[in-house]
């Protein structure tokens, strides 16, 4: 008997038997098919789907993804015929969002008709986000595969590497890390290792013993002992001493390591989250940082994408921030046309923790609750800014003679910056540490890499 492949299997058992939601949906964007998991996600049912546009359920819109200028798996497959992957944010039967992967493929009917299959991978619930208080935001490309990339992370208990400039949110992903791993029921602990001196942060890291050194008296839980099932936090952890760097590479390598002034080795199940602003493999190479250590908290390594690369998501980024900074009187200040769009053009050397920073003093100038250009007080804006209202070019506060352009680099800006922070503050460091958000320590270490130490000094001995 010739075999032929027209098998008799009913579609929709076909789509039920994956434990993963799942959608068949025809070239106009109605859906003909939906699996249990699908109807379950989305609060409805088979029978009621069926006829209704995938957009409309999914993404609660009226047009097609793509005309919001989404990469559209609908569009793809129907244009060339192959699978097509995406990272989207959909919304559930309770208009919550969610991170989801769509796994887009090309059906063909009995009669040659082309369909699209979706199968559709959860990335990360709102809750997964929250962290304290605080909240990782945006739908941008470069974010949504840094949130995919963490939640892949998260199921392994394996030492991980974030990478990433000053103020993009790296404590927030390590919690958002921890949040999704097993051990989220156990502490995350964190330690900032540029603002412990060398001289404490055995004792900081390890504990002591009474006794262990003039003055000790009594027994100290180190941060590692405090973390145990849980996970601990290394933030700048290229700002550990070249000579320490070797107990914590036992510690992490071993799973033991002995309190200052202890006589008995202490076993640790931790899990290790790295951060650094820093180049970690050009330091390696200069010898301030050690190739094992580096090769030990990098099993998996995840760079976390600047403000800059990610404009789409400045907009909500900042309606977030105005509404979690609220006015003394209780009210949500609001942000012109203008400011908006100067927001949007800026580079932010600082990254979302300047971002904040502009928006808090801009509150806090503004009489009427009303957040205009002048009030935002940009280090690195354009010199025109474009009026969408107007649909003209209008110009914006002359820039300084010293000025960042967009084409200078990261560093010259970052340097530009501080220098400008220095004189507003009449070179006054712990001012200009506590604008940027740093420990003073760090912020030493950035005058000396810029040749800043003797920027404002003089004025500031003078005014002390």
């Amino acid at each position: 008997m010739p075999y032929t492949n027209r098998i008799p299997i009913n579609l929709q058992s076909i789509i039920d038997a994956s434990e993963n939601s799942f959608v068949v949906i025809d070239k106009d964007y109605n859906v003909i098919a939906a699996n249990k998991a699908y109807c379950d996600a989305y609060g409805t049912t088979s029978e009621e789907i069926t006829g209704h546009k995938c957009h409309k359920i999914s993404h609660h819109s009226d047009v097609p993804c793509h005309l919001n200028g989404e990469d559209c798996p609908h569009k793809k497959v129907f244009e060339t015929g192959a699978p097509h992957q995406v990272l989207h944010i959909h919304y559930d039967h309770n208009s919550e969002e969610e991170h989801v992967r769509i796994k887009g493929s090309p059906l063909h009917g009995t009669d040659g008709e082309l369909y699209l299959g979706e199968a559709i991978f959860p990335v990360a619930k709102p809750d997964d986000l929250d962290c304290h208080q605080q909240r990782m935001l945006g739908t941008s490309p470069a974010f949504l595969a840094c949130i995919e990339e963490m939640s892949g992370a998260a199921t392994s208990d394996v030492p991980i590497l974030l990478n990433g400039e000053s103020g993009v949110g790296k404590e927030l992903a390590a919690k958002f890390i921890h949040n999704k791993s097993d051990r989220r029921a156990h502490a995350f602990v964190s330690i900032d290792c540029a603002a412990i001196s060398e001289g404490i942060f055995e004792s900081e890291l390890f504990g002591h013993e009474r006794g262990a050194f003039t003055g000790c008296v009594g027994r100290r839980h180190g941060l590692i002992e405090s973390a145990e099932n849980g996970t601990l936090f290394l933030d700048e952890i290229g700002e550990v001493p070249l000579a320490l760097q070797g107990r914590l590479l036992r510690a992490l390598e071993t799973g033991y390591y002995r309190p200052l002034g202890g006589r008995e080795d202490i076993h640790s199940n931790v899990r290790i989250i790295c951060a650094t602003h820093n180049n970690l493999r050009q330091m390696v190479e200069q010898g301030t940082f050690r190739a094992d250590l580096y090769y030990r908290i990098a099993a998996i390594s995840i760079t976390i994408p600047p403000l800059r690369e990610r404009r789409s998501d400045i907009t909500p980024l900042v309606k977030a921030i105005l509404e979690k900074n609220k006015r003394n009187n209780g009210s949500v200040a609001r942000i012109s046309d203008e400011a908006l769009q100067a927001l949007q053009v800026y580079d932010y050397p600082g990254n979302i923790r300047e971002l904040r920073n502009i928006l808090q003093k801009a509150i806090a100038l503004s009489n009427d609750g009303l957040i205009t250009p002048n009030l935002l007080q940009l280090n690195n804006f354009a010199n025109v800014y474009v009026n969408p209202l107007a649909g003209q070019h209008k110009q914006a506060r002359a820039p300084r003679a010293n000025s960042p352009s967009t084409n200078r680099s990261l560093s010259d800006v970052e340097a530009t910056h501080i220098e400008s922070l220095l004189h507003q503050h009449d070179g006054h460091r712990a001012k200009v540490a506590e604008e940027l958000r740093i420990s003073e320590r760090t912020l030493y270490r950035k005058l000396k890499q810029y040749n800043l130490q003797h920027v404002g000094k003089n004025r500031s001995m003078s005014t002390s």
